[in-house]
């Protein structure tokens, strides 16, 4: 049986040494971003500490998905600056594990769970000889610690939602990372199998950084430390002061918080 997977770069130490350094894990400056004459980010300025877990929200066509791309490196800053872990975000890639909010493959494809994870894999090691012995270990101590180990030889396309969330987890945890970034991770699974997610995250927050994008203010208040609100530009709460003056700024017209609670 495989436990206590917590590789050397996963340590609680590495957060310990950043604080001490007084380095933000993620610091965005004053940043603009515009796709032809449409401005999506304006004078945007965000710092993460290492060992945060944030949230990101606001409404669709707000930027949220054009800043991670940014702190991604997946585009350039066209004003004000980002630097991960002190570096580049394209320097910094390798440190940084993503949970897209849409699988980048069909469902049908013949692939097995275990072969999904070991993608979190590449670019570690030899470039050629194909994935070596420590990269399935890594993907078995992955998988077990989302709880999904009995699903490694299971078709992808048979998962269901919730199972498919912690597989894609899985592959952002195998490459070893500091940081994790999610998109909208539980955007089309049950309520139950959501809670369960975020349980998972609330642990890795233990030892991770962690960057959520949600539409859903009241559910992930229970579990962030702060909350940023992004319309372009962005403010962030501490999540015991998003109330509705803030929701309905952010989203405009009328907008209910709806309590969430369920019985085992």
């Amino acid at each position: 049986m495989l436990i206590g997977f917590v590789p050397e770069i996963f340590s609680n130490d590495a957060c310990a040494i950043l604080r001490a350094m007084n380095q933000p894990v993620i610091e965005v400056e004053d940043l603009s971003f515009s796709y032809a004459d449409a401005l999506v980010l304006e004078r945007v300025s965000l710092v993460i500490e290492a060992g945060e877990f944030v949230g990101l929200v606001g409404p669709n066509a707000g930027g949220k998905s054009t800043l991670l791309k940014l702190i991604l490196g997946l585009l350039e800053p066209q004003a004000g600056r980002i630097r991960v872990l002190g570096q580049s975000p394209r320097q910094a890639v390798r440190h940084i594990g993503y949970v897209p909010q849409h699988p980048s493959f069909p469902r049908d494809f013949p692939i097995s769970v275990e072969q999904v994870v070991l993608m979190g894999r590449l670019g570690i090691g030899p470039l050629l000889g194909g994935y070596r012995k420590r990269d399935r270990v890594s993907a078995a101590r992955a998988l077990e610690e989302v709880e999904a180990l009995e699903l490694a030889r299971r078709p992808i396309g048979t998962l269901s939602g919730g199972q498919l969330q912690r597989v894609l987890l899985a592959r952002a945890l195998v490459g070893e990372p500091r940081i994790l970034i999610l998109d909208e991770p539980t955007a089309n699974i049950d309520q139950r199998a959501e809670g369960d997610v975020f349980d998972l995250l609330a642990d890795l927050n233990q030892r991770l950084t962690i960057l959520l994008v949600s539409h859903d203010i009241a559910f992930i208040s229970a579990y962030v430390g702060r909350v940023a609100c992004l319309n372009r530009t962005l403010n962030c709460h501490p999540t015991q002061a998003v109330d509705e003056h803030i929701i309905q700024h952010l989203y405009g017209g009328h907008v209910r918080q709806v309590a969430h609670g369920h019985k085992l």
